[in-house]
């Protein structure tokens, strides 16, 4: 465990993708929390869900274990809620053309202590809410997130995000541990043009499809 920075405990650990081995740091565990000035309070984020950036989950491992053999040549790529970012770290390790947001105050700075640890240059950040257009981030022809709608209002929060950053013909893919928003969330996809393919993910330690967890796929061809 590292030492105590600013309010809350850190770890360093190895996370292998691919054939290539991440280190990461991430918070000790989901007890963390700190807001000395008031940014989380003020960006909505509670306490309980404070530490939840900051950790390195299931479907983040899966999502960034699928992106690792994903044709991103010629793509702008865009992580979605990205927290602590793992999958963005195997596209900046691929040279792929990837941008990652969060609305979280400490997700850029975990993400540029991670690219550092791993000898990445920086990945271009974003700070972003859902609850409006971003004018300056731009559109994008790949866009991806990990256990994004575990809210109540995320379905139709994070919709209209993909609609003002979605190119016309864009392919949008998500993992999920199998939440109870996803077909809230499908449907407004599908209003907006998309085609939705399902398939179940495997995590690396395990041999067996995740019972629940699943990828869910989202291509426009064109709008």
């Amino acid at each position: 465990m590292d030492t105590p920075s600013q309010g809350y405990d850190v770890a360093t650990s190895n996370y292998k993708i691919g054939a290539i081995t991440y280190q990461i740091r991430t918070l000790r565990d989901r007890q963390q929390f700190s807001d000395p000035e008031g940014f989380a309070e003020e960006a909505g984020i509670s306490s309980a869900a404070w530490p939840m950036f900051g950790l390195v989950w299931p479907a983040g491992i899966a999502l960034a274990t699928e992106i690792n053999q994903y044709h991103v040549e010629g793509k702008r790529i865009l992580e979605v809620g990205c927290g602590i970012g793992l999958p963005s770290l195997v596209l900046q390790q691929r040279g792929a053309d990837i941008t990652a947001s969060d609305y979280h105050p400490l997700a850029e700075e975990f993400m540029r202590h991670n690219t550092d640890l791993n000898g990445l240059a920086p990945i271009h950040f974003f700070k972003a809410a859902w609850l409006g257009p971003n004018p300056t981030l731009g559109r994008f022809d790949l866009i991806i997130g990990s256990d994004l709608l575990y809210e109540r209002n995320h379905p139709e929060l994070l919709a209209g995000f993909l609609a003002s950053h979605a190119n016309p013909a864009c392919h949008i893919l998500l993992t999920d541990p199998g939440r109870t928003n996803c077909s809230q969330f499908s449907t407004h996809m599908v209003a907006q043009g998309y085609t939705r393919t399902d398939t179940r993910y495997n995590l690396n330690k395990s041999l067996a499809p995740c019972p629940r967890g699943r990828f869910m796929s989202f291509v426009r061809a064109h709008a």
